[in-house]
């Protein structure tokens, strides 16, 4: 048994800081009061313990088989092991058609849900009260989805309320090399009481769930989400054997950010929208949470200055599904 301490806690913001998203549903997604200065002031006011199943992984060992064949000729033995190793041949290959055609199908079939799901969102703007949107960033011990692994996560829904916010460090089960981006180190991580990706994954996917509206949509925002988070978590879900959920849409702030911010000649950077935008730091740079309170602000800027209502943002999203896994080296560049 392993022991994880998961923390959901609420931002509070003060009354000169950043407004909350009151009445965010009602059309008021852009209902913001002036303010000159935007603080937001994070702590922990709840906790839960976890309790994590290791449980034991399935290896296939190969074993040398011991056969007598007293009184048969060794023709006859030839014959029969030649015919057993054509037959198990045959049922591999088409076992392994099988499979790959299942997965094609599956493959299929989501981006055909995804399709249906943004035609239900063109056609019914009803569709747009059920969405939950969540600010999400992770850190990450590399930039190769390959080989390189997510080592913090954190959430915010900005719907507000009671746990709306979920942060937790992940063990790699590796070396972290480049702690001097993040400041997140081998030893933070690489403990028993931090939860590996394959245990923190249906905890994800309960949290998330418990902040989804009934038979609604939740949109994630990240700042370069369609080349680097996006990818990371998709990767990270195949490996251990999970798949995002079809309901899950995601959306990338940079675009938005070059719109508003370069012809200007500003760089898009969190950072360089932080003091764009004269919003004040708050926390270490390059944390998940930290860089989920910043992006949260300028996401809200982002939209009011580009005058999108919920509709436009769910119209540019997208599914896991759209990426092009094979353009990994050249995105991550």
């Amino acid at each position: 048994m392993r022991t994880v301490t998961m923390c959901f806690s609420i931002l509070q913001f003060s009354r000169s800081g950043v407004p909350r998203f009151a009445g965010f549903w009602r059309g008021g997604f852009h209902s913001l009061s002036s303010s000159s200065r935007n603080n937001s002031n994070f702590r922990v006011v709840g906790s839960k313990t976890y309790g994590l199943e290791g449980g034991y992984r399935r290896r296939w060992i190969r074993r040398p088989a011991s056969t007598k064949a007293e009184g048969r000729s060794k023709t006859a033995d030839s014959n029969k092991s030649s015919n057993i190793r054509n037959e198990i041949l045959e049922e591999t290959v088409s076992a392994t058609a099988a499979v790959n055609v299942n997965v094609a199908r599956v493959t299929e079939l989501r981006k055909i849900e995804y399709c249906d799901i943004q035609q239900n969102i063109a056609e019914n703007k009803g569709l747009v009260s059920l969405v939950t949107i969540v600010v999400f960033d992770i850190e990450t011990t590399g930039f190769s989805r390959e080989n390189d692994r997510i080592i913090e996560i954190a959430l915010r829904d900005l719907s507000g309320g009671e746990n709306s916010t979920f942060q937790t460090l992940v063990n790699p089960q590796k070396f972290v090399a480049n702690h001097h981006v993040h400041g997140i180190t081998s030893r933070m991580v690489n403990r028993p009481d931090v939860p590996r990706m394959e245990d923190l994954i249906p905890i994800l996917l309960k949290y998330v769930r418990s902040r989804q509206k009934p038979e609604g949509i939740v949109l994630f925002v990240a700042h370069n989400a369609r080349v680097f988070d996006v990818p990371f978590l998709k990767e990270e879900f195949n490996r251990c054997n999970y798949v995002i959920p079809t309901d899950w849409h995601f959306m990338d702030t940079l675009p938005l950010s070059r719109q508003v911010v370069k012809a200007k000649g500003q760089k898009v950077s969190l950072q360089a929208l932080r003091e764009y935008y004269k919003i004040e730091s708050v926390g270490s740079a390059h944390r998940a949470m930290a860089d989920v309170n910043l992006l949260s602000i300028i996401f809200q800027r982002l939209t009011f200055d580009l005058k999108m209502s919920v509709s436009n943002i769910l119209e540019i999203s997208f599914a896991p599904t759209e990426l092009n896994t094979n353009k990994k080296k050249k995105d991550s560049s």
